[in-house]
């Protein structure tokens, strides 16, 4: 009888997942594939800034080939699919003095002769006048974005890694060790300032008068600070207005959207609009401020998504090879220009406070190609100069640029300058430190 019931209670349980089974087929594969019945199907994480893996199109697929080669680079890439480009867990408060630019200044010749301003001179002489002071170094152009703590930029900087400015995405009140000009940064989100409350704000302040200070992080994109144009306008208002009423001499830079695309400047646009409306003055921006990635602008897609308020709107449908595309940088950086002198903000600085390489190295990204992106882009920056460049500047496009990372161990690793398993500079941190040296870059002052 036992034996009986037990053969029963097995068909009984057999015949419910045949007609379960039965009706998932009924409903269509959709659901099949949401209970994972196709583990092929590319779909993008919660934060999908890299692809999801597919075997058979991507991990079996040859590399993309490159035009640029150079000695192979000893770094190591994660395998793991990637999400946000820095989480709250990873970012840790630090230390850093900023270092205080001093003001541009204007000095007449004296003379008895009265002099003729013609129209052009005396526009020439209000951007000098007016103008926010460039570096004072070529080293302090050349950036490092500290995706972990502090400790790790000191350990690459006593290696000899060359590099004049750092940010951590946070606000600091106390200087660190190393001598470089650290860029705070006061993190948003849709509700207003994050990781950091005002009295602390005004701590950091008056300990470090001068400084360079950059309002929200990505706020185009969802993952990240995810604030809507309008609303970033009224907090970048809140947060601009109290730094000058605390340090009149700090420079206040906006929060730099993902990459300079049209989508991207249609999300400013919107932002200066609000401003200018509810304020009813231009917004008063010191420094410009963007990231030079080349991603995916497509929703529940991989990539940066469509920014926040600006739901079915359409962007650049980048692919993965694109993502080392000098020309695309520059081209999307010239016309960033463009647009900012469009805009009245012709005569500010920009920059680049975030780029690199996020893709994996099998993704098509090995250590050489990305060492020929780092160099190439050195010199692109460095180079680009024109009439939509920042006068005060010689005409150049941009200003400063931070590298994407001094040491990311888990979520973007193939950019790492240093290695905390080696306690050493990795490939690419040594074609960094090379190409500094050979150009004699830390030597040179503007001064």
């Amino acid at each position: 009888m036992e034996n009986n019931r037990r053969r029963w209670v097995i068909a009984a349980v057999g015949l419910l997942l045949l007609l379960t089974i039965a009706v998932l087929f009924v409903a269509g594969s959709d659901d099949l594939l949401e209970i994972g019945f196709a583990p092929d199907r590319v779909t993008p994480t919660s934060e999908p800034i890299v692809p999801t893996r597919t075997p058979a199109s991507v991990e079996d697929a040859d590399p993309v080939p490159r035009e640029t080669a150079v000695p192979s680079a000893t770094m190591t890439a994660s395998p793991m699919t990637v999400p946000t480009l820095v989480t709250e867990e990873t970012a840790q408060e630090v230390a850093v003095e900023a270092t205080a630019v001093p003001s541009a200044t204007v000095t007449a010749s004296p003379t008895t002769v009265p002099t003729v301003v013609t129209e052009e001179a005396a526009q020439e002489a209000a951007v000098e006048a007016t103008a926010v002071p460039i570096v004072d170094s070529e080293l302090a152009r050349f950036g490092v974005a500290i995706a972990r703590k502090m400790a790790d930029a000191e350990a690459a900087y006593a290696l000899g890694l060359p590099f004049g400015s750092t940010q951590n995405w946070n606000v600091s009140v106390t200087p660190p060790s190393i001598p470089t000009d650290y860029w705070q940064m006061v993190r948003i989100d849709q509700e207003g300032i994050r990781r950091v409350n005002w009295d602390t704000l005004a701590e950091a302040l008056a300990a470090n008068p001068g400084s360079k200070w950059l309002v929200g992080n990505e706020p185009d994109v969802v993952w990240q600070d995810n604030v809507t144009p309008e609303r970033y306008a009224e907090i970048y208002h809140e947060v601009y207005t109290f730094i000058k009423e605390h340090d009149p001499s700090a420079l206040v830079a906006i929060g730099g959207v993902s990459q300079p695309t049209p989508l991207r400047r249609a999300y400013l646009d919107i932002v200066l609009d609000t401003y200018q409306e509810r304020y009813g003055e231009p917004m008063p921006i010191d420094i410009w401020n963007v990231h030079a990635f080349t991603l995916r602008e497509e929703a529940d897609s991989w990539g940066v998504g469509i920014p926040p308020g600006m739901e079915g709107q359409e962007g650049v449908l980048y692919e993965i090879e694109d993502h080392d595309n000098i020309d695309i940088i520059a081209g999307n950086l010239r016309d960033f220009r463009r647009w900012m002198a469009d805009r009245g903000y012709g005569d500010k600085p920009l920059v680049i406070s975030e780029y690199g390489i996020l893709m994996p190295e099998d993704y098509g990204f090995p250590p050489e190609d990305v060492a020929a992106f780092l160099t190439a882009t050195f010199d692109l920056f460095r180079g680009m100069t024109g009439e939509e460049g920042y006068a005060a500047d010689g005409g150049r496009l941009v200003q400063w640029w931070f590298w994407y990372s001094v040491y990311d161990p888990e979520i973007y690793s193939t950019g790492n300058l240093w290695d905390e398993e080696s306690g050493q500079l990795t490939g690419l941190g040594n074609v960094w430190t090379n190409y500094v040296n050979e150009n004699d870059l830390a030597a040179k002052n503007e001064n």
